[in-house]
């Protein structure tokens, strides 16, 4: 392939393309998280909401008709993509498509990754796509998915394997390929329990990112076969890839920084744990994860708001925030913020002071409050004088504390009983 021809090259074979976001899981490892809302739906980065990252891949990297399945509580995540993603153009076949699991087949619910697709094939053959751009809804990364398809062409595949390096313990809970020196899949096992490290390195494994292309024909051919299969679980890593390995073209394609040929930032927010971690990696000063990039800009749904206000610098209070990112509409009255991330219309009340939190929407925080290590669900109300993160068995008996020590408040174990979260 000639270097000159490679962009419209590449732009073919992404309007050819059709991506599917599989965005119905509730995500129970969230815990409390994900009681009122699917995973995709969970707020990110002070802004934006998970689902929001593989989106704007798919529009960064030119694939501008999207499908995304739905599933578990997804009104939240319904009203969002209504509301954020309704800026592509149906004049020129570009478009962001709900569909909500309907019962299509059988009355019966998703069993799987690949029933999910399955059951919407009807609705995938009418957009007649050339290739299938199959993705998880629950990961944050920037990836630009052209160099992808340009290599599954190239190599004349029938599907290829998004893939990254992680250590043999992670692996566990992944989809673990081995390789030849051409990045063919020779063999994949879903969560191994003693995954096969590389022969590069034999501290990590080969993980499979839940991120495929497929020829569509061949999608088709796998899907039904797949169905018809009464002993299969109807998921694309337990099934359908251990079963075409040896006799149809799979390869890989490894996430790699396309500057410096490194891997790239990739993170499964799947816990509180990670979920916190990965919140607090933003408030560094050059994090990873570059949310400024004008050249990749993640896109979302957020309402006008006014810009955050610090108010008061008196002897014994003043509203202040250090090593933090403070969002649209936020008020620091009186307050310390430290090293902390503050999404949309948070209100912090005099002589309180955060440290290593990460505050979720509309959340207002009483006087001579003193929160640490913690996660604060959206709309939750913390009456004055509330002491998080400093005594972990008191903790425990009103919050959830993850294993690393990571407090998660949400309104219902406030007593708030608000039974929705937009």
């Amino acid at each position: 392939m000639q270097t000159e021809l490679a962009p419209r090259f590449v732009s073919r074979l992404t309007r050819n393309t059709l991506g599917i976001i599989l965005a119905g899981g509730r995500g129970s490892r969230l815990s409390h998280l994900t009681d009122w809302r699917a995973k995709p739906a969970v707020p990110f980065g002070g802004k934006f909401r998970i689902i929001d990252f593989p989106l704007s891949n798919c529009i960064n990297s030119g694939v501008r008709r999207v499908a995304i399945l739905t599933q578990y509580k997804s009104h939240s995540l319904i009203r969002h993509v209504q509301k954020g993603w309704g800026f592509l153009r149906g004049e020129f076949n570009e478009f962001v498509e709900l569909i909500p699991a309907q019962q299509r087949l059988e009355e019966m619910w998703y069993a799987g990754t690949a029933d999910a697709v399955y059951q919407n094939l009807d609705i995938i053959r009418s957009h007649e796509p050339e290739f299938v751009l199959v993705l998880a809804g629950d990961h944050i990364y920037k990836m630009d998915y052209g160099a992808m398809l340009a290599s599954h062409v190239e190599r004349n595949a029938d599907m290829t394997v998004g893939c990254l390096e992680v250590s043999l313990e992670m692996a566990k809970a992944f989809g673990v390929m081995s390789v030849d020196d051409q990045g063919r899949v020779m063999r994949f096992n879903e969560k191994p329990k003693q995954p096969e490290p590389t022969p590069n390195n034999p501290k990590v494994a080969l993980a499979s990112m839940g991120i495929y292309i497929f020829n569509t024909q061949f999608l088709y051919e796998q899907l039904t076969a797949d169905a018809e299969d009464s002993s299969s679980s109807h998921d694309f890593g337990k099934d359908i890839i251990p079963k075409i390995i040896e006799t149809r073209r799979v390869f890989t394609h490894p996430f790699r920084d396309l500057e410096t040929g490194k891997q790239a930032y990739w993170r499964d927010v799947g816990t509180v744990d990670a979920f916190w971690d990965a919140n607090m990696e933003l408030v560094s000063v050059t994090p990873e994860l570059n949310l400024y990039d004008k050249n990749w800009p993640i896109w979302t749904y957020q309402e006008q708001l006014p810009p955050a206000k610090f108010v008061f610098e008196d002897p014994d209070r003043t509203g202040m925030a250090v090593d933090s990112m403070v969002s649209g509409g936020c008020i620091i009255s009186g307050a310390k913020v430290i090293h902390s991330l503050l999404f949309s219309n948070v209100k912090v009340h005099s002589y309180s002071v955060l440290e290593d939190a990460v505050v979720l929407p509309n959340v207002e925080i009483g006087r001579n409050c003193q929160i640490t290590k913690a996660v604060i669900d959206k709309g939750c109300i913390l009456p004055p004088n509330t002491v998080i993160g400093a005594d972990p068995a008191k903790d425990a008996e009103r919050f959830y504390v993850s294993p690393q020590g990571v407090v998660l408040v949400t309104p219902d174990m406030l007593g708030q009983q608000l039974h929705y979260h937009y």
